[in-house]
């Protein structure tokens, strides 16, 4: 059980290359060969194939790594209009399998028909060349999120366990990809897989993390992005610490949802007002970090609550779980924990890599006094310590910064009640690209709006800009739309 909560929530090659500061020039890249995908892969119609890129872009020339990628092609070639690269987020989340979820979740059949949707995993994940931390399944339990610190004690206890992680990642028998594993050489990858794809263009659906890698990507090669779609965005500095302690502020965004539905649906036994719903929450961590119950502590029950307010779907289970809780009764049946020891090396890898977090444990210890008051469900966690405090100093480039420079081909969408990633980033964003992006909000809760949300007139927005190259002439309110 513990494991099974263990995450909250992955033109020319020449020019490609010397788009960015201190990248030479690179050769032509593979020419793609698609074959049967390895086993694993859920979709039977998804082709796949491998392409090797520069562990380092400023030596090309140098060692190689592979990318591996996916197509779940346009069915008729005479309405194939492009391709569209895709990024389910992370950072850590394969991407193999992303096409057919998509086209599982309802992406239109117009869409489909526009695309060959491609997937990969990006570098360090999955069936690219992997990284590790060899992390045991102790440090994989302990998730996304550092334990509820109460005290500057808690802090500085848990610093112990956050060096002893960034000592693995750089001991490792993936060192070696350590400084190259980062947002802006993914970008670089993808614009390998573009050229290698023979496509003068390309067009991105990226969700999460995979916003910031769409960003890093549309600065990078501005000319080489057609229809770019952003959802569900962080700011513009990324997966920072900054972003860590928007978890927070997201919880505090999406839990009134939540406590809503708990208190209409008084079977749960939770509080017949979200007011006592709330309370209710406060009571339960309470008594859960004093005492666990059936392996649950406080920092599980408030990350298994965060996560489950994703969507609106996982709400009858996390009344479950509470009442469960609460009551002394069994826990309802959960999914089998995954392996995340590659996932989470590789978020490492990607998050402490791409920026410099705080390094001392008198600063978190601040940055958690202030938050566990700002947002007491879930600050004294992400504003906590973690790997990247001590993670290697050198890096062996700047930090990408998002700015205006480029066409105006992007198209942001976002929950106005995100928990992973709250609208505050959203907007910081979106005043970051000026006159290169439209927001389009929708007024729902959850993480994920295109094609997973309800709002039509959000999700029509997105599938005009994708078929027809058409966005909304300035930013766009959606209002809520009724519950099924």
């Amino acid at each position: 059980m513990r494991r099974a909560l263990s995450l909250a929530l992955v033109t020319t090659t020449i020019a490609a290359a010397t788009a960015v500061p201190g990248v030479s020039s690179a050769a032509t890249p593979d020419t793609v060969r698609w074959g049967p995908c390895p086993k694993g892969v859920s979709s039977p119609r998804l082709e796949c194939s491998t392409l090797e890129v520069p562990l380092d872009y400023r030596n090309p020339d140098g060692r190689r790594i592979e990318i591996a990628i996916s197509r779940l092609a346009a069915k008729d070639p005479a309405q194939r209009r492009g391709v569209l690269l895709t990024n389910p987020g992370g950072p850590g989340g394969a991407g193999l399998d992303y096409p057919a979820v998509l086209a599982g979740a309802g992406l239109p059949q117009k869409v489909l028909d526009s695309y060959d949707v491609i997937g990969f995993d990006p570098r360090g994940v999955g069936r690219s060349t992997p990284v590790t931390c060899d992390l045991t399944a102790g440090q994989q339990a302990r998730g996304n999120f550092a334990p509820y610190a109460h005290t500057a004690a808690d802090v500085a206890r848990e610093a112990g366990n956050a060096r002893r992680i960034a000592r693995q990642c750089a001991t490792s028998r993936t060192a070696w990809m350590l400084p190259h594993t980062t947002t802006a050489n993914t970008a670089r990858d993808m614009d390998r897989i573009r050229a290698a794809l023979g496509a003068p263009k390309v067009s991105y659906l990226g969700h999460s993390w995979g916003t910031h890698l769409g960003a890093v990507y549309a600065t990078l090669f501005p000319g080489r992005g057609d229809r770019i779609v952003l959802d569900s965005n962080l700011g513009p500095g990324g997966y920072d610490a900054t972003a860590m302690r928007r978890f927070a502020r997201g919880m505090g965004d999406r839990f009134p949802d939540f406590a809503a539905f708990a208190a209409a649906h008084p079977r749960y036994g939770l509080g017949t007002t979200p007011r006592q719903v709330t309370a209710k929450f406060f009571e339960l961590a309470r008594r859960l970090d004093a005492k666990p119950v059936q392996g649950i502590d406080g920092t599980l029950f408030r990350g298994f609550t965060f996560e489950r307010l994703y969507a609106d779907a996982f709400m009858p289970q996390t009344a479950e779980f509470w009442q469960a809780l609460d009551t002394g009764r069994p826990l309802p049946p959960m999914p089998p924990p995954p392996n995340t020891e590659n996932l989470m090396s590789a978020r490492f890898h990607v998050i402490c890599g791409d920026k410099r977090w705080p390094d001392t444990v008198r600063a978190y210890q601040r940055n958690v006094a202030i938050d566990r008051v700002r947002h007491p469900m879930l600050g004294g966690s992400t504003a906590g310590i973690g790997p990247c405090a001590f993670w290697p100093d050198k890096r062996v480039e700047k930090p990408v910064r998002i700015g205006d420079r480029g066409p105006s081909n992007v198209l942001m969408v976002q929950n106005e009640r995100d928990p992973g990633t709250p609208l505050t980033g959203a907007e910081e964003l979106r005043h970051a690209f000026g006159e290169r992006a439209t927001l389009v909000t929708a007024d729902q809760g959850g993480h994920g709006v295109y094609p997973f949300g309800r709002n039509t007139c959000a999700n029509d927005a997105v599938t005009a800009f994708l078929t027809t190259g058409e966005r909304p002439a300035r930013d766009l309110a959606c209002a809520a739309e009724p519950s099924e």
